[in-house]
């Protein structure tokens, strides 16, 4: 039930991002799901490797480098998902980092 729960606040909080961030196209409400489904998938498998493969950039910059490889995370799943469509970088990582911040929300008011 909470996985469900945080499914649809990810793909309301997309369509939000969508609004409020130029670059950011959501199509549909079924685009917005689909494309919650896949940065889940994306962020439990590719994401972990990437960071381990990157870690002596990351330990240099401090951890910094950790909010580009979100943003090109987010571009990819636009890639791949058909009406979600990321325009550039900057839009990317702004997405990202928004989202990233409202799942944190989201897991924490969930875990009470």
């Amino acid at each position: 039930m909470t996985l469900l729960l945080r499914w649809v606040i990810n793909a309301g909080a997309l369509v939000l991002l969508a609004r409020l961030i130029p670059g950011i196209i959501i199509n549909s409400w079924y685009a917005a799901f689909i494309a919650a489904l896949i940065l889940g998938l994306i962020n439990a498998s590719i994401h972990p490797i990437i960071l381990v493969l990157t870690l002596p950039i990351n330990i240099i910059t401090l951890g910094l480098f950790t909010l580009v490889i979100n943003g090109l995370m987010f571009w990819f799943a636009a890639s791949i998902v058909d009406g979600f469509t990321v325009v550039n970088f900057p839009a990317a990582f702004w997405g990202a980092l928004l989202l990233s911040i409202i799942s944190f929300c989201t897991s924490f008011l969930l875990k009470k």
